[in-house]
């Protein structure tokens, strides 16, 4: 071997420990054409049936866009069934794949010296290296030694790149993966709730979890769709594998096929290595497409062809990928209305709804509110550092009232926000604070509530009291009704009034309530 080309093999075996997914190949081909006086020689790996360029030299620019087919190439199979060097004498039948492909030739468009040799690693054949001369009797000997020298290292360096790949690829699947499960693991991830349309919901999930039906969940915002997504995940056999999700509405249209199917080097500005996508890290597992319905035009049909095939490319690649992966969609859309408009294809409508299961509004779930707003609750209180958070009877009432438009995560952000605002009011962290209805700053009651509210307001009968007396009054009312709920415990009581104990003592004693 000679040094220029031991140093072109050193770099590669370099550069390729470094993680460089393409390394300098050609320089290896510039240094072979020196050393066996070639006109041109290429490098083609074997991926599937095909050969593909990793490199050539002396060859037009085209030649390393061509997949070379090995059964449409009778040469090349010959190289790839070869023991050893294959050199083709000068008047042999079979057509050379590299014919016309020598620019400036034109007067001699067929190769009259051509020798391979295939490229072995330790599990199979890996692809075959070239050399080609326009005159006859180019190569000899010393030639065809170098030419198997070559063909051993870049056997040696082809193993090593792709287990680097390899590796690479299964660290990168391991980490999102794992980011995936740490989300899975947050503790405020659960179910709420007693209602009956809860429960209709769980039976939902429980019918289908088991299967490997394709689900589309719908829902306005803020009902919970991923936290059915989950459940049907967890609830399935393949709840031991990965659960990845994709907000597909928050993917600029230009990154959306990268993200979802993966890109190898060089297929756009910046892509500088190869990218596993969501499909290829969710295999075995669920793939979770959150807001499906603002996925682009431009790739649906590419996920319909997905789910239809089970097979994606990455982006700048020809060759397939089989993938195991089940699909559970969401969305706030109609997306039957969708299609209608003719901003959502039918046929991917009909393949990923063939399971729909629908999350009920906050508004149908009744008590579930209440339910729910002690969760958000507790977990203000941890993050405030309160001894005790609680909401006022009133302040109940209006939650229940509320509309809840944006629905549990509304619900939430209220909780969080009452929660500041309430916990503002006073000093230090060891107290209890309650919420009253003027911390949730709740806009309107619920629609129906509402339309049993009297549009004018009725006079109020005072009996002829003062405005003291009907306070008072009205007052002891209260707290009778709270100790009666509370049988006679005066905390609890207290508690439900929102006031401490010790000032609900004395303002009961002052309006002759259980004395």
């Amino acid at each position: 071997m000679t040094t220029p080309m031991t140093a072109a093999c050193e770099r590669v075996l370099r550069e390729a420990l470094q993680g460089n997914p393409s390394p300098p190949w050609q320089l290896w081909l510039e240094a072979l054409t020196e050393a066996t006086h070639a006109d041109s020689c290429s490098i083609l790996q074997l991926r599937g049936a095909d050969l593909v360029p990793l490199a050539v030299h002396g060859l037009s620019p085209d030649a390393l866009g061509r997949r070379f087919p090995v059964v449409e190439h009778p040469r090349l199979q010959a190289i790839m069934r070869s023991a050893d060097v294959l050199r083709f004498p000068a008047t042999s039948p079979l057509p050379d794949p590299f014919d016309g492909l020598i620019p400036n030739a034109a007067d001699r468009l067929h190769v009259h010296d051509c020798a391979g040799v295939p490229i072995k690693g330790t599990s199979g054949p890996l692809g075959v290296l070239t050399i080609d001369a326009l005159r006859r009797g180019t190569f000899n000997q010393k030639s065809l030694d170098a030419l198997r020298t070559c063909a051993n290292l870049a056997g040696a360096c082809l193993e090593i790149i792709e287990r680097l790949s390899r590796m690479q690829d299964a660290m990168e699947r391991q980490n999102l993966v794992s980011s995936a499960l740490l989300e899975e693991l947050r503790p405020d991830q659960q179910f709420i709730g007693r209602s009956a349309p809860i429960r209709a919901l769980l039976k939902e999930i429980d019918t289908v979890a088991s299967s490997d039906l394709t689900v589309l969940i719908t829902g306005e915002t803020g009902t919970g769709k991923e936290l059915v997504a989950r459940a049907i995940h967890y609830g399935s056999p393949r709840n031991d594998r990965p659960l990845i999700s994709v907000n597909c509405a928050a993917l600029p249209e230009s990154l959306v096929e990268s993200e979802l199917f993966g890109h190898v080097a060089g297929a756009f500005s910046g892509a500088t290595s190869n990218r596993r996508g969501k499909f290829e890290i969710a295999d075995g597992g669920t793939l979770f497409l959150d807001e499906i319905g603002e996925l682009p035009m431009t790739v649906q049909p590419k996920l319909l062809r997905i789910l239809q095939s089970g097979e994606i490319q990455r982006v700048g690649s020809d060759a397939n990928i089989k993938v195991n992966v089940r699909i559970v969609a969401a969305t706030n859309r109609d997306l039957a209305e969708e299609v209608r408009a003719g901003r959502f294809r039918a046929d991917l409508y009909h393949r990923i709804s063939i399971y729909p299961v629908q999350v009920p509004p906050l508004r149908q779930r009744g008590r579930d509110i209440l339910l729910l707003a002690g969760n958000a609750l507790e977990r203000n209180r941890a993050s405030l550092h309160l001894r005790g958070l609680r909401l006022a009877p009133a302040s109940q009432q209006a939650l229940l009232s509320a509309s809840w438009p944006g629905n549990v995560r509304e619900l939430e952000h209220t909780i969080s926000r009452a929660a500041l605002k309430a916990a503002a009011g006073g000093a230090g962290s060891d107290r209890i604070v309650t919420i009253e209805p003027l911390h949730l700053d709740l806009a309107k009651p619920r629609l129906e509530q509402a339309a049993l509210v009297p549009e004018q307001e009725e006079p109020v009968d005072t009996g002829g009291l003062t405005l003291a007396q009907a306070s008072a009054k009205f007052q002891r009312s209260l707290i009778e009704r709270a100790l009666a709920a509370q049988q006679g415990n005066w905390a609890a009581a207290a508690r439900d009034l929102g006031l401490d104990r010790g000032n609900l003592r004395r303002l009961a004693k002052r309006l002759g309530v259980g004395h």
